[in-house]
Parts: structure tokens; sequence; C-alpha cells
């Protein structure tokens, strides 16, 4: 333990997902070691992320405007929807260069643990996108563990009664894995067989 406001710094880097107590101390002893001008740049930053970005409207993708860039590029197929836990699946899905469609992004599983049921989710956002007509196909690309699988079980029960075809991305991802930790040859490989649920 150390002495107030360094402790804090600790506590507030250690809530942080993936880092841990030790790496939240190297971080703080990093911070502490570093130039000012570097360690301000950080926090103006912080500060700046917080107040500018914000979620597209459409898809609840991050965005610095009201709808991603994505939501506007008209080489983009309306046809089909691909349905992403959260905007860093997208990017992991991007870098394949494959799909060619709009994405809608849930802001997380069905977790019941957790306290996540569908309507903490952007499920009825959904539903009102389809309702357009204009998309026949929806991919179900929801990591492939327990809360993902869950979801995606709610979500094709929800779709199935409208005529659509609802997929779900193939065997190559690992079970209890995260989409944005897949390679890319992973990623285009179950993306491009994946299956009707």
């Amino acid at each position: 333990m150390y002495e107030g406001i360094v402790q804090d710094l600790i506590d507030e880097l250690g809530r942080l997902p993936g880092i841990g107590p030790k790496s939240a101390q190297r971080i703080a002893f990093h911070l502490l070691d570093a130039d000012d001008a570097a360690v301000r740049r950080l926090a103006e930053v912080l500060i700046q992320v917080k107040d500018t970005v914000r979620f597209c409207e459409i898809c609840g993708n991050v965005s610095a405007e009201e709808k991603c860039r994505i939501c506007t590029d008209p080489r983009r197929t309306d046809e089909v929807i691909c349905v992403v836990e959260e905007s860093k699946d997208i990017v992991a899905i991007e870098k394949i260069r494959e799909f060619k469609g709009r994405y809608h992004v849930l802001g997380g599983a069905i977790d019941p643990i957790g306290g996540v049921g569908p309507n903490d989710l952007r499920i009825t956002q959904l539903m009102s996108r389809l309702g357009s007509g204009e998309t026949t196909e929806v991919i179900l690309a929801l990591d492939p563990n327990i809360e993902g699988e869950a979801t995606a079980a709610y979500l094709s029960r929800l779709l199935g009664p409208m005529e659509l075809t609802v997929t779900r991305l193939a065997s190559g991802l690992p079970v209890g894995g995260d989409l944005d930790y897949a390679d890319e040859m992973t990623l285009g490989r179950a993306f491009l067989g994946r299956r009707s649920v």
C-alpha cells in the first residue's frame, strides 16, 4: 500500500479491464516518472474523448458525429446487418475486408449473473431497423462464450418469425474468447463459413 494519491491512482488504473494490481502499479510509476507534458496530454485526451465521442444514432458504433462513417457510406448495403456486442468487434471484422453490409452494436450480451437482460441491450433499436424491410440477412457475430450464445439464441427466437435469413459465425473462433483477440485469418474463415441459426 502506498500513501494517499499514489494509491488512489493505482486503484483507479486497476479498475480498467485487463489491468491487474501489478500492471496498475507499473503504469502508475511510469506516469510518475513521465514528463509533465506527456501526462497532461494523456489527461487532456481522456477528457476530450469523454466530452466529444458519442455513439452513432443508427448502429450504436463509436462516432465523432451523429452517424458513423459506416452508416453514411453509400457503398455499403442495407441488405445485411451484422450484429455485434461492442464497437471493438466492428474493428475486428473490418480488418478482414470481407463484409460490405451495415452493423448493429448491442452494447453487450445477455448475462443474468451480471444483471444484464435483453432490455439492457439495443435490441429494440435493432427491431426498428429491421422493420424497414430492406434487410434480408442478419449475421449474429457475437462472442463465442456463454453470454454470446445466450444472446444469439434469444435473438434467433425473436427474429425467427420475420422473413430474414439469420446466420451465426462459423467455427474457427475459440469458445470463451473475444472477437477482438481473433487473428484476421481465423475471423475471416469464421465469417465466410457462417451458418443458419
